[in-house]
């Protein structure tokens, strides 16, 4: 993603587009799977972690990323797929936990289960992680 691609969409969402901010979106867009705190800190070099975290909270209140709970411990991070400001994301979609390198992949074209609740019941977020061995572990 280019500079002028990562200031664009930063100003979509209300963000003002800082060095260190367009730094984290780069490295969000090129990365083919969602990121932990640890593994954007190795990628960026000149941001530390704590400037990493606030970028990354300030864009979860943006509806810049979104957060996933895989079951790892942790917390990863992707940019939203619709890259709509608002927050009516589509970025509902199911995500794989591979249980031998630990890393999870977006996907993307799978169908979302439908969840109805009991009435009284209101949703406000959803994870749906599929677990096993991805392909290149499968390969081993």
């Amino acid at each position: 993603m280019k500079q002028e691609e990562c200031v664009k969409l930063l100003a979509e969402h209300g963000v003002k587009p800082t060095s260190n901010r367009i730094v984290v979106v780069r490295s969000l867009a090129t990365s083919n799977r969602p990121l932990t705190l640890a593994e954007l800190e190795q990628r960026i070099q000149s941001i530390d972690k704590s400037g990493i975290f606030r970028t990354l909270s300030l864009f979860r209140e943006q509806h810049l990323v979104h957060a996933i709970e895989d079951g790892s411990g942790g917390l990863r991070f992707e940019l939203c797929h619709s890259h709509a400001a608002d927050g009516n994301d589509d970025d509902l979609h199911v995500h794989f936990f591979c249980e031998r390198c630990q890393r999870t992949f977006c996907l993307d074209g799978v169908p979302v289960p439908t969840v109805i609740t009991p009435p009284g019941y209101a949703v406000t977020s959803a994870s749906h992680i599929v677990r096993g061995i991805c392909p290149e572990c499968g390969r081993r």
